[in-house]
């Protein structure tokens, strides 16, 4: 299954210990058995709203495939980091194209069922005095 991770980094933790946390996310998901298909480091921006006296965040969006289980034990790392403000994980689902083109005789039964639109003359309005 593919998933989309995306989690905010507390803007007080210094640039090399972002990175690790970065790296230490992406490799658990590897340990796990998953595959990492992007890391997109969005940067610091500004929050909504205020997250534990904070209006900043620095944002990493994840995407990534991996078994059922793996989501779970990413956002039970995530949970118990100090440096994690929110984190959201969402599945992206693979659609796939299942609609029939319709036969020359269901188009024409279609034709003949819709009804017929006709102009219709607006009333005048009336003019105010």
């Amino acid at each position: 299954m593919r998933y989309e991770l995306i989690y905010i980094i507390d803007t007080a933790l210094d640039e090399e210990a972002r990175k690790a946390l970065i790296t230490r996310v992406s490799e658990t998901i590897a340990q796990n058995g998953g595959e990492i298909e992007a890391v997109e480091e969005w940067g610091k921006r500004r929050l909504a709203y205020e997250i534990n006296d904070k209006p900043d965040g620095y944002y990493v969006l994840l995407k990534y495939s991996a078994n059922p289980e793996v989501p779970k034990e990413i956002e039970r790392i995530l949970e118990i980091s100090d440096d994690i403000l929110r984190y959201l994980t969402t599945r992206i689902e693979v659609k796939t194209s299942r609609v029939k083109p319709r036969t020359q005789q269901q188009r024409s039964y279609a034709r003949e069922a819709s009804p017929k639109v006709q102009e219709a003359e607006l009333p005048e309005q009336e003019q105010e005095e």
